[in-house]
């Protein structure tokens, strides 16, 4: 069982970034493939991003491929999101998700998800 928070989130000007971080716990984190999903007021939750457990191979969105960067650090345990050229379309809660198995951009896959953190981004 793996355990995560997310931070990071806030209140940015359109053009801004910010860099999300979801900080886990649980030894199996290093086994764990890790998403990005996010959901605004209304919709369904949707994939942003996605990793694999060494870090060697990415996924995207199309809405984001270009402007967002994940990454990891299994030494502390942590994956991050750094979004850039935020646009208002961007605000939604942002959520981090791990999984064992199955397709990266189904939140079906995940079995472990974080309370999530608030990105609003101003026009």
């Amino acid at each position: 069982q793996v355990q995560l928070v997310e931070s990071g989130g806030g209140l940015v000007q359109a053009g801004g970034s910010l860099r999300l971080s979801c900080a886990a716990s649980g030894r199996t984190f290093t086994t764990a493939g890790v998403g990005w999903f996010r959901q605004a007021p209304g919709k369904e939750r949707e994939f942003v991003a996605a990793i694999d457990r060494t870090g060697e191979s990415t996924y995207y969105a199309d809405s984001v491929k270009g402007r967002f960067t994940i990454s990891r650090d299994n030494a502390r345990n942590t994956v991050y999101l750094q979004m850039a050229s935020l646009k208002p379309e961007d605000t939604a809660t942002y959520y981090c998700a791990a999984k064992y198995g199955g397709a990266y951009f189904s939140r079906l896959s995940y079995a472990n998800w974080g309370q999530g953190t608030q990105v609003t981004v101003s026009s």
